[in-house]
């Protein structure tokens, strides 16, 4: 079976393949509840895709808040200092809790959440992932829901970015050299050569 490529980079996940995932994380989450109510709460910029996909998955009363985080600023690899830069509108206090990522990687940016999180003495705290990167881990930190499980590679799509962009993208792809990174290490534009 070929590889698939978007613009000359390596497609992870087709459309197809999140959506079905999606729906099955989103079937789990609804069972899960038990039919409570939900605060979902998505990490910005990169869980917002996913967010709006998972929460029209999840069959109970849910609302939204997010939250904003910075680590990575402008490159490819996380400073490793966690800051907030947006904090939660409302309360969780005695609620069930489902913070959203788009990929979990070092651990750092979850754990910070999570400790901030138990703070408000939620009724339950509960983690979903599209991407999970255990090989990056530096923080033991895990996943409650996994969308896919992948190796050490850098992505874009689906609300993943480099520099604020490719965030769009309906796929999730990958940027390895082979498949649209140059030797600087950064990703070629799509389509360039």
């Amino acid at each position: 079976m070929a590889t698939m490529t978007y613009k000359g980079l390596e497609v992870l996940f087709s459309r197809q393949q999140i959506a079905e995932r999606v729906a099955e994380m989103g079937a789990q989450i609804t069972h899960d509840l038990k039919g409570e109510k939900l605060v979902m709460i998505g990490v910005l910029k990169g869980a917002a895709p996913f967010l709006a996909d998972l929460s029209r998955a999840i069959e109970v009363d849910a609302t939204f808040d997010f939250v904003a985080t910075t680590s990575y600023g402008k490159g490819l690899r996380s400073s490793g200092a966690v800051k907030l830069i947006k904090d939660l509108d409302h309360s969780i206090e005695g609620k069930n809790v489902l913070v959203v990522e788009d990929i979990l990687d070092t651990g750092l940016t979850l754990s910070y959440l999570r400790k901030l999180f138990l703070q408000q003495h939620p009724k339950s705290l509960r983690i979903a992932t599209l991407l999970d990167k255990p090989s990056r881990r530096i923080e033991k930190i895990d996943a409650d829901y996994v969308g896919f499980s992948i190796p050490n590679l850098f992505v874009i799509g689906y609300g993943m970015d480099y520099a604020e962009r490719y965030r769009n993208l309906r796929t999730s792809v990958s940027c390895r050299r082979r498949a649209g990174v140059g030797k600087t290490g950064r990703p070629k534009e799509p389509g360039a050569g």
